[in-house]
């Protein structure tokens, strides 16, 4: 017999829920921390070009807008998100907030 559409939503939010809880347990970074954590490197390494440190922003941006653009995103927009995320970035400073729920007990 066919499960209800309410059934299968219910078995779904229970298994990804055990999904990220094996990941929390297993300290496994998800797709975004890792995507995050590479942007963030991707733009500190453009500060050891000095000389061409906008340069190599402005290509960095352009492959990710274009790649978003791809996705049917926004360019004006995406543009906008990454100088934003670059500028925050920038201070040289750490970023991301602990993650306290992976700090050993």
């Amino acid at each position: 017999m066919k499960k209800s559409k309410r059934e299968v939503n219910s078995e779904q939010r229970a298994r990804q829920q055990r999904v990220r809880d094996e990941a929390r347990d297993r300290r496994r970074p998800s797709r975004d921390d890792l995507a995050r954590m590479l942007l963030w490197k991707m733009i500190m390494s453009t500060e050891k070009h000095k000389l061409g440190r906008r340069d190599a922003l402005d290509r960095l941006r352009d492959e990710i807008v274009d790649g978003l653009d791809l996705q049917g995103f926004d360019v004006r927009e995406s543009e906008d998100v990454f100088e934003e995320l670059a500028a925050r970035y920038a201070d040289g400073l750490f970023p991301f907030r602990p993650k306290r729920h992976l700090k050993p007990a």
